[in-house]
């Protein structure tokens, strides 16, 4: 029975392979795959599977051909710990990904892919008490083409070093610290890939995001380089329930909506980034993968909007010399050049770099607009001795537009003015802003369970912004303009100090978070105002009008301060139960100074406010088999309101109060990955535009948001990645004064769906080229609170051809393939921002 029994096994596991070959089977061609070499040796790949068989015979031969026989095990005591060493027949090599080597409860456990036991014995291979403080080494067949690795300690985690030897590598079972583990995450560890199992955004620790009670959403480097994106807006396009909401032509660091609410800000490599919409997102070429976790997350992250957050994670130095030169070139005028080096400054690779500059000049689908940006970004990493870390970094971004794109008109007749038209006074609209982040993060090991973390980051950004646009029509002709000549400012500091440890008290594993952080922000703006500019004429336009004179029309300086005490702890009972439970206290005070230079006794209005507010969260996984996580989870936000009205009266904190419950698998050998969630979220005291002015903000009372979301990351055959979602996302107003009980959130679509899908031919000789398409859809959305008009549902289509082979890379991206004419979102019936029409670009980059 034996005999028959292993060419069984052989036989379906051969039908696995078959069906899905695994991902590590494509080849590798990134500047930051020199990461993963730091942390794993390369592997290689299984042989094509032969012609196609004929006979039973044929058949047996070729699955065995393809799984690998792991034919003795033997365990070797070594000066520093335990070497596990797997033979194969005939030395075949195992297809081993070290990245994929994780701890559960005492034991240290490493899957091998396409493997089958087949020892003289006939049985799994298990030895007792080999060292002092590892009480058994189990080599077992986990499933019929997986073997799986278990080390397990004497009521802990073993200390002693256990590697894996497998032909002419070696790979260590230990877990690294975390400080490693962070590094791999941000340096592009699983280059290629679209999936990425591991986070640290929600939790502040490198976690398996099935672990996580909580719906959190990664898009990669290697999506971001198949679709080309330009900006942060483009970037999220394909994570469920999240939209555009705008400024900065999708450039800007807060211009999302989230679950049906817009953002209060952006993160930074986890940390608080720019409070306001007005400022400019890191480039994308210094980006290396953003992740977006929805719902309240004011627990870790202070006083925030309870829709979810963005966080950005930028490159950093490599310890590997590594260097990429890029260029690209589009329609409109679009050019951008860039450099990407990074690599060691001292012999022991001690001090590593990493500078990141580009430049990039367009013009608009509008006639008068240009824009031009200049990024320069340069980081490094000391490591201080083998316990102490510091990383630096800078980063300058400078954005000048002769004219921005202006917003389209509503007509009587529901259309909206040509997509291509200019709506206002060209000469009199430009805009220039520079940002300024800089900042470090030092961490130091006590031991290898605990740990402390630093971090300071600094914004500076100074805005220049002239508009003379349409704000009312008249007869679907003549509109009124109004001009502004602003000068605004935005400064933003942030500490934080974190101590992380990881304990047992008796069966169940703890990993603790202790945090405070501080955050002074400051907001200064100071407008001059036109209103006696000649009516702007829709089917005649006239734009050499006379130059405006400007009259000052407010004056004023908004400055929040907080400071945030936090708690968290990841309780693991065994392997099927996870707690994460966690609480933050907030202290917020702010300041908002008002001048009005028309009263001359008393110019200045001075009002000022003092929140604090408890912000808990908890949350249960169930985790049945290790593919498939079960989770609900309760949380809360808490935002200090700080912004401008019509009354010099400061304004409510609101509340967000969430309940979600979903389900998360991993499919193909972890090559897949699914999220299903349902949520319901209700947020108090909102603020919303003045509909009587759109510089202004009023609270509006209640709004409730629920829906379902899906989203679906990964490889379903080897080249063939697909990232996609659905959201149904039921955003109303709950309870108001103003508007009617009932009416939508504007810009939140009720469905909601993305694709994109890349495919690269991994043989023969067109091997490396690839196709990518995408199709993005968004349904009928409310333009204003009050409902009184609507958005048009679209889908729009995208499309890409690429070539990479060793370190080259040409790509082809087509943007709105169709040119569908679509309504992005809307401020209102005067302010309708239009979505780009047929936009391609040819970029080329060379590593090396």
């Amino acid at each position: 029975m034996g005999k028959y029994s292993g060419r069984l096994a052989l036989l379906l596991s051969g039908l696995a392979i078959a069906v899905a070959q695994p991902s590590w089977a494509n080849p590798k061609s990134s500047l930051d795959q020199e990461a993963s070499k730091e942390s794993s040796p390369a592997v290689s790949a299984i042989s094509d599977l032969q012609k196609s068989a004929t006979t039973v015979k044929d058949w047996l031969a070729q699955v065995e051909a393809a799984a690998v026989q792991v034919t003795n095990v033997k365990l070797i005591p070594t000066e520093t710990g335990l070497e596990i060493i797997l033979e194969t027949q005939d030395g075949k090599p195992l297809q081993v990904d070290a990245s994929k080597f994780r701890t559960e409860g005492d034991s240290l456990i490493a899957d091998i892919p396409n493997a089958v036991l087949a020892l003289p014995t006939g049985q799994a291979f298990a030895a007792e008490n080999p060292t002092a403080d590892i009480a058994t080494v189990q080599v077992i067949q986990q499933d019929v083409s997986r073997i799986r690795i278990s080390v397990t300690g004497n009521n802990a985690l073993p200390k002693t070093e256990v590697s894996l030897k497998a032909g002419e590598f070696a790979y260590s079972l230990n877990p690294e610290d975390e400080a490693s583990e962070e590094e791999l995450v941000v340096t592009g560890e699983g280059e290629g890939s679209y999936f990425m199992p591991d986070t640290s955004t929600a939790t502040k620790t490198d976690t398996p995001i099935r672990d996580i009670p909580a719906s959190i959403q990664i898009v990669p480097q290697q999506v971001l380089r198949d679709r080309n994106v330009r900006n942060l807006t483009q970037a999220v396009e394909t994570v469920s329930g999240v939209v555009d909401s705008g400024d900065l032509g999708g450039s800007s660091a807060s211009s999302r909506t989230i679950r049906g609410f817009e953002q209060s800000g952006n993160f930074r490599n986890g940390f608080r980034d720019a409070p306001n919409t007005y400022v400019l997102s890191s480039p994308i070429g210094v980006v290396e993968q953003v992740e977006v976790l929805k719902g309240p997350a004011s627990v870790l992250f202070g006083d925030i909007e309870p829709g979810g957050i963005v966080n950005v994670t930028t490159k950093r130095p490599l310890s590997e010399p590594a260097y990429a030169l890029s260029f690209e070139v589009g329609n409109r005028n679009f050019y951008q050049p860039g450099i990407d080096f990074t690599g060691p400054l001292t012999t022991d690779k001690n001090v590593q770099y990493r500078f990141i500059a580009n430049y990039q000049t367009a013009d608009g689908f509008q006639e008068f607009v240009h824009t031009n940006q200049i990024t320069l970004a340069p980081s490094l990493t000391w490591k201080i001795g083998d316990k102490t870390e510091l990383n630096l970094y800078y980063e300058f971004t400078e954005f000048n537009a002769d004219s921005t794109v202006s917003d389209s008109l509503l007509l009587s007749d529901g259309s909206l003015t040509p997509r291509n038209l200019f709506v206002g006074y060209p000469e009199f609209n430009n805009f220039n802003q520079s940002v300024q982040r800089f900042g470090y993060t030092l961490t130091h090991d006590f031991s290898a369970n605990w740990k402390i973390r630093n971090a300071f980051a600094g914004l500076i950004s100074q805005v220049r912004d002239n508009r003379a646009y349409v704000v009312g029509l008249q007869d679907d002709r003549f509109g009124t303009v109004e001009a502004y000549d602003l000068d605004y400012g935005y400064d933003n500091y942030f500490g934080q100090i974190d101590l992380l440890g990881k304990f047992k008290t008796g069966s169940v594993s703890h990993q603790l978070l202790i945090g405070f952080d501080i955050n002074d922000y400051t907001d200064s703006y100071q407008g001059l105002f036109n209103a006696d500019l000649p009516p702007f004429d829709i089917q005649n336009p006239i734009y050499d009008v006379r130059e405006p004179i400007f009259e000052p029309i407010f004056e004023f300086e908004n400055r929040v301060q907080s400071y945030g005490l936090y708690l968290q702890d990841q309780i693991a009972f065994g392997k099927h139960f996870k707690l994460l439970i966690g609480g933050r206290y907030d202290w917020v005070s702010s300041t908002l100074e008002t001048i009005d230079p028309s009263i001359v006794e008393d110019p200045t209005n001075e009002s000022a406010s003092t929140d604090g507010a408890f912000s808990p969260r908890i949350g249960l996984v169930y985790q049945p088999v290790d593919p498939i996580s079960l989770y609900a989870s309760y949380s809360r936000s808490f935002r200090a309101q700080s912004g401008f009205g019509a009354s010099a009266l400061g304004f409510d904190p609101t509340r967000g109060t969430q309940y979600e419950v979903g389900i998360k698998a991993d499919w193909l050998d972890g090559k897949l990955s699914t999220t299903l969630a349902a949520y319901y979220l209700t947020k108090t005291n909102v603020l919303t535009p003045d509909p009587n002015n759109p510089l202004f903000s009023i609270q509006t009372g209640e709004q409730r948001s629920q829906g379902i979301e899906l989203d679906i990351a990964g490889e379903l055959l080897p080249g063939w990645k697909v990232i996609a979602s659905y959201a149904y996302t039921d955003a109303k107003i709950s309870q108001d004064n103003t508007f009617p009980v009932g009416n939508r959130l504007p810009n939140v679509p009720l469905n909601q769906a993305s694709l994109w899908t890349t495919y690269e031919i991994q043989t023969g000789n067109l091997k490396g080229v690839g196709f990518g398409l995408g199709l993005f859809y968004l349904g009928e959305r409310q333009g204003d609170l009050a409902n009184s008009f609507q958005l048009k549902d679209y889908l729009r289509t995208d499309a890409a051809l690429f070539y990479r082979r060793d370190r080259l890379r040409a790509a082809l991206n087509i943007r709105n393939l169709l040119d569908t004419d679509y309504a992005a979102f809307s401020f209102g019936s005067n302010f309708l921002r239009r979505g780009a029409p047929f936009t391609i670009t040819g970029s080329i980059s060379w590593e090396f």
